[in-house]
């Protein structure tokens, strides 16, 4: 994943663009710069964050950079953002998205006279400088970026600065966020609509798909106007978004109680919280989900787990599945008078694999817990993400779920048979579930399902990706 920010100001903007950048740290963990642009041209810092913070490796740059516009992200992968001199002039870019074409692109620029990228270690290409050699092909830097957009199989949402102003350009298909924000002194762009609001901004616009507009400190102006067509990443409010967040005006808190509230219905509907002392989350992501289940069902919320954060980075992000595990596990704290002989009802954002929660459920057994049930704020992931990197799994056989479908129907499962499988309804399904429930030994197991999930939303389906859970494109 990752997420960027930028500013435009009359006055300086660094102050605005370090504490801006710095709140999209809950999104990547490897890399973070930052660029800005003044009297002294351009000025760019890239830090390593995978062993200190934002805001501790960039805390000298505060003092030492000065400008009116620049650009700033918080990277999962490649260091960003990059300066580039091309025909274009001299201009920085940065970009969140995922390119699943790469070495297609990569042949087609050198077929062209392109003579090299630079390989990163482990021999991947910059994808950054993979869209930059992308603009460079067009005449004039819209143009350019739309190519880029055509061309990129996966999504590509692009921040890109030149003297001249800021280029913002919202993904084709809308599956990522930009929101822009307005203050007396000048504008930002940003992933997180919360980033800008103890910085003094208020809402100004948000980027609808495809859209591409310039920032300066005077104003903002369309350069290429909306697609219609909108799937914006529905795991932005389950899993990735921060609370306090809000996309194509939906809330990312206020839609985690709504979810959490629906699977409680499905569960009381059904008979299945009977017997249960308490609702439980797997903070951070399963907290609103869980409190939105107790507060339907009436089942008291506690915290059997407390999360120390103050020197433990997300579990999720980190590329090594060891390392994931080790962090995962080290950094929840139990509490074992709130464990100890208590049916536990407990909710996660999602079953990705099942090696964290297979553990964290072994460790309840462990401290006394007489039954644990499961669950998870969202339907099996069936299908690995094509457009945003939503992990960055080998293979879909890492997630759980593909995996008990192999066993029960061998490696090539047609088609029509994992949409068998992603139907709540159907036999099939409840086999995957009580096999993925033996596996992770839960006392009982239901994900939420697709149509609660969106109804948690409000957003209509047309305008939700939820290739992840469907595959549908």
């Amino acid at each position: 994943m990752g997420g960027f920010f930028a500013a435009a100001s009359k006055e300086d903007c660094v102050f605005d663009l370090f504490f801006g950048t710095d709140y999209h740290s809950h999104l990547g963990t490897r890399r973070a710069g930052m660029v800005v642009y003044g009297k002294d041209g351009f000025n760019r810092s890239i830090h390593n964050i995978e062993n200190s913070p934002f805001r501790t490796k960039f805390e000298k740059e505060i003092n030492s950079m000065s400008g009116q516009m620049g650009i700033g992200c918080i990277s999962d992968y490649e260091p960003q953002p990059l300066i580039v001199r091309s025909h274009h002039g001299t201009y920085s870019i940065t970009t969140v998205g995922k390119i699943n074409n790469v070495d297609e692109i990569v042949q087609n620029i050198f077929s062209k006279g392109k003579t090299h990228f630079l390989e990163m270690s482990g021999g991947d290409i910059n994808a950054t400088e993979l869209v930059a050699a992308i603009i460079n092909q067009k005449d004039n830097i819209v143009e350019g970026i739309q190519y880029a957009q055509e061309l990129i199989d996966g999504s590509m949402s692009i921040m890109l600065l030149t003297p001249k102003g800021i280029y913002v350009a919202r993904d084709k298909m809308g599956r990522t966020p930009i929101i822009l924000g307005q203050k007396e002194d000048g504008y930002c762009a940003t992933f997180e609509s919360f980033a800008y609001l103890n910085l003094g901004y208020k809402d100004y616009k948000e980027l609808g798909p495809g859209e591409i507009d310039v920032i300066t400190p005077e104003g903002v102006r369309v350069l290429a106007k909306p697609g219609e067509d909108m799937r914006i990443c529905t795991f932005l409010w389950v899993y990735y978004g921060y609370p306090s967040s809000t996309y194509e005006g939906v809330n990312v808190e206020k839609m985690r109680y709504d979810c959490g509230k629906l699977i409680a219905k499905r569960d009381m509907e059904s008979g299945r919280d009977t017997g249960v002392d308490i609702v439980a989350a797997i903070p951070d992501s399963g907290t609103a989900h869980a409190v939105g289940y107790a507060n339907e069902s009436g089942i008291p919320f506690s915290r059997p787990f407390v999360k120390y954060t103050p020197t433990w980075p997300r579990s999720f992000m980190p590329t090594v599945q060891s390392k994931r595990n080790l962090i995962a596990k080290m950094k929840l704290i139990p509490i074992h008078e709130l464990i100890e002989d208590q049916s536990l009802l407990l909710i996660d954002d999602s079953i990705v694999r099942g090696t964290q929660l297979g553990e964290t459920t072994q460790f309840l057994y462990e401290s006394g817990a007489k039954e644990v049930h499961i669950r998870p704020a969202c339907p099996p992931l069936l299908f690995g993400c094509k457009y945003i990197n939503f992990s960055r799994s080998n293979s879909e056989m890492e997630l759980i779920a593909r995996r008990v479908i192999c066993e029960e129907e061998g490696d090539n499962v047609e088609r029509t048979v994992l949409d068998d499988y992603a139907n709540p309804d159907s036999d099939r399904y409840h086999l995957m579930l009580d096999k993925i429930r033996e596996k992770l030994n839960f006392t009982s197991l239901a994900f939420n399902r697709l149509d609660d999930m969106i109804e948690a939303v409000g957003i209509d389906k047309s305008k939700l990706c939820t290739y992840c859970w469907d595959g549908r494109e």
